[in-house]
């Protein structure tokens, strides 16, 4: 019964990652983590191109966009048992499942199919251990 209800926990995180408008959902992630780690995550310099991206005036690569989705179903999975300050903390802390990388920056310089499975393993580990 836990497993499927810790599933369930992470289906409406899963379900905004995909279903969300691009401006949308980095809207929501700036929220939660911050509009410097979305540029992080987003390989991008400014906190100007994250303002831009939640107000449509500009959009990021199919690539960015990939990871900024996966990066918002991990903090929005997260988020549901912690604060922001944890998710943040989380993202930008060395990770022991991660081989000691922060997930922020395996997101950014990862594979992104491969560095996304990683990381959602890592935050559904960090989630059940409560």
């Amino acid at each position: 019964m836990t497993a499927v209800a810790g599933a369930r926990g992470g289906l409406k995180a899963h379900q905004d990652s995909i279903r969300l408008p691009e401006d949308e959902l980095v809207r929501d992630l700036r929220d939660i983590l911050g509009a410097k780690l979305v540029a992080y995550i987003g390989s991008v310099k400014e906190t100007r191109a994250v303002r831009q991206w939640a107000d449509g005036e500009r959009k990021p690569s199919s690539e960015v966009m990939t990871r900024l989705r996966h990066a918002y179903h991990v903090a929005a999975l997260l988020a549901e048992r912690d604060s922001r300050a944890v998710v943040q903390a989380w993202f930008q802390g060395m990770n022991p499942q991660l081989d000691d990388v922060p997930p922020a920056r395996l997101l950014r310089e990862g594979h992104v199919d491969e560095a996304a499975q990683q990381v959602l393993a890592a935050a559904r580990a960090f989630a059940a251990a409560g």
